[in-house]
C-alpha cells in the first residue's frame, strides 16, 4: 500500500490549521497590504491565497508515485506494504525497503516466498525381468521443483517431475531435507500434489487469480534449472507473452487439457514444478514446459494457469486422482465463414459435430451443428477451452450452455455425469460396423450423410454425397486438403450419395495401398479434387 498520499496531506492540514489566512496570504505574497486601497487589498490577497494553494499542492502527493517517499517506514506502514503496492506500473519501477533503501520491486516478492521453493529429487527403480527372475534394475534420478502452498505440508509440482518414484525428496533453501509422500496425479492437466510430515513452521505461497493476469504483466520464474551442476534457487523475470496456448505437443507426456500461460521468462530444465508469480508473490501458474530446438530456454516457456491447478486440488487430495465431468460431444472451432454467417462480432465458440446417444448433451437436447457460445455463463473462445471448462465439474453438476440453432440463441440445461462412465458409453456407441450407423470413421475422417436439413442449417447449396464433420490432424485426409464442412460425392470414380454408400466403397477398397481419387464440394462452395493416401 502506497503511504506517501496519507503522510503528505495529514502534514498539510497540520501546517494550514497553524497558520490563520491573512497572515498566510502576507507571507506567501512577500508584500504588506495595509497601505493599500480596499480593492488592490483584495487582488494581492487573491494572489496570495493562490500562491500558497500552489505550495501547499506542491508538498502533498496528489498523484500517483512513481518512486516510494524518502521516510523510513514505521512498522505499521511495512506491514501494510506487505503486497508489495509501492510497486507502479508506469515509470520507475522501485519500491523501498523498510531501511528506505529503493530497490528492486522483485526483491521483496522473492525475499517472502523463496523459503516456500523447493528442489525435487524423485529415484525411479526400473524393473527388469526374464523368463527365470525378476530383479531390482538401475535407479533413474529426476529433478525439478515444487511449492508449498498449505501450511500443513502439501506441495504442488508437475506430474512429469514426480511420476513413478519410489521415493521423494525436498529440499529448502535453507537446507533442510524432507521425504515426501505422493498424495496424487493428473497426467491429463501435468499436475500434482505431494506431501512432507513436519512440525517446522512452513513458508507458503498464496494462490492468485490467473484469470486476471493479463498479457504484459510481469511473470517471475523460481527453479532449480540445472540442479546437477549446483545451481538451484534461480530466479528469472519477463512479461506474459499470451494466454490461452493449447495444442502443444510435448512428446508422450502431452497433457490432455492444455490452457497455458506463456511467458518470455527463462524456464529451463529442472525449473519444471516452480511457481510463476505475479508482482505481489502470488502464484499464478506452475511452470511446465519450454519450446526451444535446443532443449534450453529461447524466450518461449509455459504454465499450467493456477485456476486449473485450484479446480483439481480438492480431488488429488480427496481420491488421488480427478474426478471430472463428461458432457458427451465431439466438436471444433468455430471458423471465420460460421462468425460471418452467425453474425457474430468475432470467431469464438464451437460447433458441434458429434452428439453420443444418451449422453448428457443429447438428454439435453444439444444436436449436430448447435454452436455454443458459452457454457455457465462463461465465453466459449474454443474447444479446448470448453473441454476444460467441462473437465473442472463433477458428476452430477448441472451446466447452461447457450447455444445457436438455426441462428436463433437458445439456452440449454444439461446434467453432468462422471467422465469414467462417459468414456464406456462413448466406447459402446462408436461401433459403426453397421451401414445403418448415423456416421463413421474412416481414414482419420469422421463423416455422415448430407442431407438438405443440414445444408438449410448451415446455409449451404444441398448436394447428394457425405458430410465431413471432423479430421483427424495427423490424417492422410488432412495431409490431402480434406478439411470440416467438405462434401464428399465421388471416391475412386463412383458416386456417393449417403454413408452407405460411402462405406460401401471405401470396404473395396481395403485391400489397396495406393492413393484414392475424391471429387468434393469445399465449405465455401468450389469443386475441387482431392487424391487421399490409404
Amino acid at each position: 500500500m502506497d503511504t506517501r498520499n496519507d503522510e503528505g496531506m495529514d502534514t498539510a492540514n497540520n501546517e494550514s490549521s497553524r497558520k490563520p489566512s491573512n497572515s498566510l496570504g502576507s507571507s506567501a505574497s512577500g508584500l504588506s497590504v495595509s497601505g493599500l486601497s480596499r480593492g488592490a487589498r483584495t487582488i494581492f490577497l487573491a494572489i496570495g491565497f493562490t500562491l500558497f494553494g500552489v505550495i501547499i499542492a506542491s508538498q502533498m502527493d496528489w498523484t500517483e508515485a512513481t518512486v516510494a517517499s524518502g521516510k523510513k517506514s514505521s512498522s505499521k506502514q511495512a506491514d501494510e506494504r506487505s503486497d508489495y503496492i509501492n510497486a507502479t506500473f508506469a515509470g520507475v519501477q522501485v519500491v523501498q525497503d523498510e531501511n528506505g533503501e529503493y530497490t528492486s520491486p522483485f526483491v521483496p516478492v522473492i525475499e517472502r516466498v523463496s523459503d516456500a521453493v523447493v528442489s525435487v529429487t524423485a529415484t525411479k527403480t526400473k524393473k527388469s525381468s526374464n523368463l527365470f527372475r525378476r530383479s531390482n534394475g538401475p535407479k533413474a534420478t529426476s529433478s525439478g521443483t515444487a511449492f508449498f502452498f498449505r501450511k500443513d505440508g502439501y506441495l504442488l509440482t508437475n506430474n512429469h517431475v514426480i511420476d513413478g518414484a519410489d521415493n521423494i525428496e525436498v529440499r529448502t533453501t535453507k537446507g533442510f531435507v524432507y521425504q515426501a509422500k505422493l498424495v496424487g496425479l493428473d497426467p491429463a492437466t501435468d499436475l500434482a500434489v505431494f506431501k512432507v510430515d513436519t512440525e517446522d513452521e512452513l513458508t507458503i505461497i498464496p494462490f492468485g487469480d490467473s484469470d486476471k493476469f493479463r498479457v504484459g504483466d510481469w511473470a517471475i520464474v523460481i527453479g532449480n534449472p540445472f540442479p546437477q551442476q549446483g545451481l538451484s534457487g534461480s530466479v528469472s523475470v519477463g512479461v506474459v507473452s499470451a494466454k490461452g496456448r493449447s495444442s502443444l505437443r510435448f512428446g508422450a507426456e502431452s497433457p490432455d487439457y492444455q490452457d497455458y500461460i506463456q511467458v518470455d521468462a527463462a524456464i529451463n530444465p529442472g525449473n519444471s514444478g516452480g511457481p510463476l508469480l505475479n508482482i505481489r508473490g502470488e502464484a499464478v501458474g506452475v511452470n511446465s514446459a519450454i519450446s526451444s530446438p535446443t532443449g534450453s530456454s529461447v524466450g518461449i516457456g509455459f504454465a499450467v494457469p493456477i485456476n486449473l491447478a485450484r479446480s483439481i486440488i480438492p480431488d488429488l487430495i480427496a481420491y488421488g486422482e480427478v474426478r471430472r465431468a463428461w458432457l458427451g460431444v465431439r466438436m471444433a472451432d468455430v471458423r471465420p465463414a460460421d462468425a460471418r454467417r452467425l453474425n457474430l462480432d468475432e470467431v469464438r465458440g464451437v460447433v458441434v459435430e458429434q452428439v453420443v446417444p444418451n449422453s448428457p448433451a443429447s438428454r439435453a437436447g444439444l444436436q449436430f451443428d448447435d454452436i455454443i457460445l458459452s457454457f455457465n455463463e462463461v465465453e466459449v473462445t474454443n474447444n479446448s477451452q470448453l473441454s476444460i471448462l467441462v473437465s473442472t465439474m463433477h458428476d452430477g453438476d448441472e451446466a447452461k450452455i447457450e447455444i445457436i440453432r438455426d441462428s436463433k440463441r437458445e439456452v440449454l440445461n444439461a446434467r453432468l455425469t462422471d467422465k469414467r462412465k462417459g468414456d464406456i458409453l462413448a466406447s459402446s456407441s462408436g461401433n459403426r460396423n453397421s451401414a445403418q450407423q448415423a456416421s463413421v470413421s474412416w481414414g482419420g475422417l469422421e463423416l455422415r450423410t448430407f442431407t438438405r436439413d443440414i445444408a438449410r442449417r448451415n446455409g449451404f447449396d444441398f448436394a447428394e454425397g457425405v458430410l465431413v464433420v471432423y479430421v483427424k490432424a495427423s490424417s492422410e485426409a488432412k495431409k490431402a486438403g480434406l478439411a470440416s464442412g467438405d462434401v464428399i460425392t465421388e471416391v475412386g470414380s463412383k458416386l456417393v450419395k449417403n454413408i452407405q454408400d460411402f462405406k460401401a466403397i471405401t470396404d473395396e477398397l481395403s485391400d489397396r495401398t495406393k492413393r484414392v481419387s475424391m471429387i468434393v464440394i469445399d465449405k465455401y462452395g468450389n469443386t475441387v479434387y482431392r487424391n487421399v493416401g490409404l
